[in-house]
């Protein structure tokens, strides 16, 4: 691994040549600060093209980041919350790792199983309930009413 790759998981990296990296002038607090320093880091990895991704992972991240790829395939994440260039390129660089971990991971199969016998015997309990009830409201036999 290359200065300025990023880990996703195991064996699994995003070459630093991949991601592109632009600062531009920052909203929020900081007073004089935020009007003559560009510390907004947006962050742009594109997916479609990677050379990290084998087939099938990278079909697995262009469905999983769906909504938030461009039209062209590229994952975009701004960070501007610190004061600083460094610290929000950190932020931008943990939240590009998140998403990507995120829209990831599979869920393993769900294995079917046979239900406790707790939930049999309450539902066989509310079925006997419901048909006494039932029972009870029928008109009883020799009654004229």
């Amino acid at each position: 691994m290359r200065p300025g790759d990023l880990p996703v998981g195991p064996g699994f990296v995003i070459p630093a040549d991949e991601l592109v990296e632009l600062a531009s002038r920052s909203s929020g607090p900081g007073g004089q600060h935020v009007n003559k320093s560009s510390t907004r880091v947006t962050l742009r990895w594109h997916v479609a093209h990677s050379r990290a991704l084998g087939p099938a992972r990278r079909e697995r991240l262009l469905a999983g980041l769906g909504s938030r790829l461009t039209a062209a395939g590229e994952l975009v994440v701004h960070a501007d919350r610190a004061r600083s260039r460094a610290r929000n390129r950190q932020a931008a660089r943990r939240r590009l790792v998140e998403l990507v971990a995120r829209a990831e991971h599979v869920d393993p199969p769900r294995r079917v199983g046979s239900p406790p016998r707790a939930s049999r015997a309450r539902r066989l309990e509310s079925k006997r309930r419901q048909s006494l009830l039932k029972r009870w409201r029928r008109p009883v036999a020799g009654d004229d009413g």
